[in-house]
């Protein structure tokens, strides 16, 4: 079976991931859980993952890197890829991405977020945990300025996922690896390049925290991802990469220049009927910024439960509705919840 062909079939089951491994069976991703199934030997299996490298990606592999890139089907079907070895032996992971940008309403994005994607200036951070969702939300909301705003729109990702048509926006897409060598060298060159918008697919250090907090201080609106649950554990994350001696001066940044939290989780809906994301939702009013600057970051749940008007909502608000709504069961909610109790009471 080519790679083609397997990205046909995963897709026509409605997969997200599809694993290879040398050695053992291939494996596609349904719901959120894995399904296995033979048919593919391990020369195929060895030969279907090197078809997907180039002779450099090859050679990098063989120098004992892990390569990350897109990859496009013949039918113009785009997926993220991981190849790397375990075991000695040539393994996988493809995540299949939608053909199309999805809209607010396809994923369950509330409306009113769009009110952070007027801003000029600022930091919207959008984490949640490795397949909850996060690239495909960021997508949506570049869409967005892209249909609404006439600006410059530059995204720095590793690999590009998602290919914007320009619309309003004039959009510039670099890819690590093969534009630029690293998230802190494009976003250095970023403030020299004149965007309005800047998307960094990922903070993954100190330094690449700082730059985007200097980006989004700076007049630029930054839109990024981390790896963290929940809007509280969010802000921590990145008040903690700094050193001691730094971490007052970046509270007082984050509480002028963060804009919002975005935290969502990916849940299966009863009867296999597919996915559903719930959202946490914290946006930065003064109340918000008070705490941040006065280190009682742990406050802002209470912050969060009393500011619908303002347009937050906690992830247990998002569980009981989406239960209420018959789109998760009780068992899911409690499963993805970081309060039992207080969803037992809600629900």
């Amino acid at each position: 079976m080519s790679i083609d062909k397997l990205i046909e079939f995963a897709r026509s089951k409605n997969a997200s991931d599809i694993h290879l491994t040398v050695g053992a069976a291939t494996a596609i991703r349904i719901n959120g859980k894995l399904m296995r199934f033979s048919g593919m030997d391990d020369s195929l299996v060895n030969k279907t993952i090197l078809s997907m490298l180039s002779a450099e990606q090859e050679r990098k592999l063989g120098d004992g890197d892990d390569i990350d890139f897109s990859f496009s089907t013949e039918s113009g079907a785009r997926q993220r890829v991981n190849v790397f070895r375990q075991s000695g032996k040539l393994a996988a992971s493809i995540r299949l991405l939608n053909e199309t940008i999805p809209s607010f309403q396809d994923i369950g994005l509330p409306n009113y977020v769009t009110d952070m994607l007027t801003a000029l200036k600022g930091l919207i951070l959008v984490t949640g945990a490795t397949g909850s969702g996060k690239s495909t939300t960021l997508a949506t909301m570049v869409d967005y300025i892209n249909e609404h705003r006439q600006c410059h729109i530059l995204t720095i990702e590793d690999p590009v996922e998602y290919r914007y048509t320009p619309k309003a926006a004039t959009i510039r897409q670099r890819e690590i690896g093969t534009d630029v060598k690293g998230f802190n060298y494009a976003l250095r060159s970023a403030l020299r390049e004149n965007p309005d918008v800047i998307l960094v697919g990922e903070m993954r250090d100190y330094e690449t925290i700082k730059l985007a907090l200097t980006a989004a201080e700076t007049g630029h609106l930054v839109l990024a991802t981390l790896h963290t649950t929940g809007a509280i554990q969010t802000i921590n994350r990145i008040i903690d990469a700094f050193p001691n001696e730094e971490q007052n001066q970046v509270r007082l940044q984050l509480s002028f220049s963060l804009n919002g939290v975005i935290s969502q989780c990916l849940m299966p809906m009863p009867e296999d009927r597919g996915r559903v994301a719930a959202f946490e939702i914290l946006r930065n009013t003064e109340a918000a910024a008070n705490l941040i600057r006065s280190e009682k970051v742990f406050q802002l749940r209470t912050v969060m439960q009393a500011g619908s008007k303002a347009g937050m909502v906690t992830l247990n608000e998002s569980l009981k509705r989406l239960h209420l709504e018959g789109k998760i069961s009780k068992e899911t909610a409690m499963e993805y919840t970081d309060d039992k109790a207080e969803l037992a009471s809600l629900i």
